[in-house]
């Protein structure tokens, strides 16, 4: 009898431990394009996001999550392999993402180790066997289920060749990645519940990417809505900023784009496609509980970059101010003790994090390639902290828009090293702690000395990496010395203006 009792009670140990150790399902949701300060969790006014509100209610609302490249195909890069944009050699006039980085990217170490995995919506990048992209593929193979597409996909479901399917019922793109997850959910539900196969959902929302084509189901949504505008907003907010920055097409985009003329009418749309963003999150989430997984499934919410909407008078992205490089982030963990505290983290965290993140989910090592760190230490302490500095990176478009930062919880720095013409190498620097908005250049300020001899080395430092690290093609080894603060002009002038490779 008492043998019949031990092994009553090893068998009960053993599968309690089963279920103990049971991985996680995963749902990584990102949108294209989306600033802070369009959520309601952010602190929005009169705005309307109730399921994206409660997923931050629910798990965690991070304060000061930054995208290293604010610009979409370098971040979803970042993103997918955890790695900063130097080390991958991915992003918009450069090239392609190698095939021996994609195989390292969570997706494909997820699917190695037993996860069902799906992607859908805009995948960013293209993979190839060689530097400069002969033969680029999309890599839909890699996943179980796809709906992903290349470019910049369309807002008209029927364009998009993967989610033809969803087209009739859903015309407009955003809804219908709604549905492809709640297909994908529906199906994977029954191996997930059993532990044989749980699953990874990857959905890039188009939207509000511009040009902004809304669903019109929401038009009644902000119709007639006057949206009050932040205190940097405008081009007398931006004087201040280096001219470097005016070159681009970010300074003449909050004219071209209306922010100037019809503020309202501009931001209305803008957040008409995130309400979609929103609606769809919540069938998501319906979806989870239907089938019965929404106990053992971690959802994460993030965006590629931000968007500058007539902050400072600069439209669009890309550039190393707040506005663009920072963005939303919102992580629920359901099995963990402090989900459901309305708990916030304000720890530096980037989004070369997600992949280490992922993986730790899962169970599974982080190669030492990437650069992130897992974010779910900060779930436990969201005091603790993960990064001391992150760069911030913008190698694309007018040469003399390029330009390399540094960013800690309080401060940041930035340098624009182009110095043709009448424009002259230079430098800011914001006490974000004080001054989140960057109203305020403190780069000759007496009483910022420490500080800025602290964030000068941090950058120092990042520019040592990057010319240690950097990959040898697609044009990145030669801004290891284009980024070097101490090399003059007239020495590195002949690389930077001729693109030297």
């Amino acid at each position: 009898m008492r043998f019949w009792f031990t092994l009553f009670v090893g068998l009960v140990a053993a599968l309690t431990t089963a279920a103990e150790e049971k991985r996680p399902n995963i749902i990584f949701l990102m949108s294209d394009d989306q600033a802070v300060r369009t959520m309601g969790c952010y602190g929005a006014p009169g705005v309307q996001t109730p399921n994206l509100d409660r997923l931050g209610a629910d798990g965690m609302i991070f304060d000061a999550h930054y995208d290293t490249t604010a610009i979409c195909m370098a971040s979803r890069a970042n993103v997918m392999t955890g790695m900063f944009e130097y080390k991958t050699g991915c992003n918009f006039e450069h090239g392609t993402m190698l095939e021996t980085h994609w195989q390292k990217s969570y997706p494909v170490l997820l699917r190695s180790a037993g996860y069902r995995t799906a992607f859908a919506g805009k995948f960013g990048f293209e993979v190839s066997k060689q530097p400069g992209g002969n033969g680029k593929w999309l890599p839909e193979k890699d996943f179980d289920r796809w709906g992903g597409g290349p470019g910049q996909t369309s807002f008209v479901t029927a364009k998009n060749a993967s989610m033809k399917a969803y087209a009739k019922k859903w015309p407009h793109a955003t809804l219908s990645y709604g549905a492809f997850a709640q297909d994908f959910i529906r199906d994977s539900a029954k191996d997930a519940k059993q532990g044989k196969a749980p699953f990874c959902l990857s959905i890039s929302f188009k939207a509000p990417h511009r040009p902004v084509d809304p669903d019109p189901k929401f038009d009644h949504v902000y119709a007639g809505k006057k949206f009050p505008k932040p205190a940097n907003y405008g081009r007398a907010a931006g004087k201040h900023f280096s001219k470097q920055s005016t070159m681009g097409r970010q300074y003449e985009r909050f004219g071209s784009w209306n922010y100037d003329k019809d503020y309202d009418g501009v931001m209305a749309k803008y957040h008409q496609q995130i309400y979609a963003i929103d609606v769809a999150v919540g069938m998501i989430r319906d979806a989870l509980n239907e089938q019965g997984v929404a106990d053992n499934t971690v959802i994460i919410y993030t965006s590629d970059n931000g968007f500058l909407c007539g902050s400072h008078g600069y439209g669009s992205k890309v550039l190393p101010y707040e506005e663009a490089s920072r963005v939303p982030l919102l992580m629920f963990d359901p099995r963990h003790k402090n989900s459901g505290k309305r708990l916030r983290c304000d720890s530096l965290t980037g989004n070369v994090d997600f992949a280490p993140t992922i993986l730790e989910l899962a169970g599974l090592s982080v190669p030492p390639n990437m650069d992130g760190r897992s974010l779910l230490k900060l779930y436990t302490d969201p005091e603790a902290e993960t990064h001391a500095a992150l760069p911030l990176i913008n190698v694309w478009g007018p040469k003399a828009v390029h330009s390399y930062a540094v960013v800690t919880k309080d401060w940041k720095y930035i340098y624009w090293p182009y110095a043709e013409g009448e424009l002259e190498a230079t430098d800011e620097l914001y006490h974000l702690a004080k001054d989140r908005l960057e109203l305020y250049n403190v780069i000759h300020e007496s009483d910022a000395k420490a500080a800025l001899t602290k964030m000068r080395e941090a950058y120092d430092a990042a520019v040592a990496s990057w010319k240690k690290q950097s990959v040898p093609y697609h044009g990145y080894s030669h801004y290891g010395i284009i980024f070097d603060r101490t090399v003059k002009w007239a020495d590195k002038r002949e690389a930077f203006l001729d693109g030297k490779r």
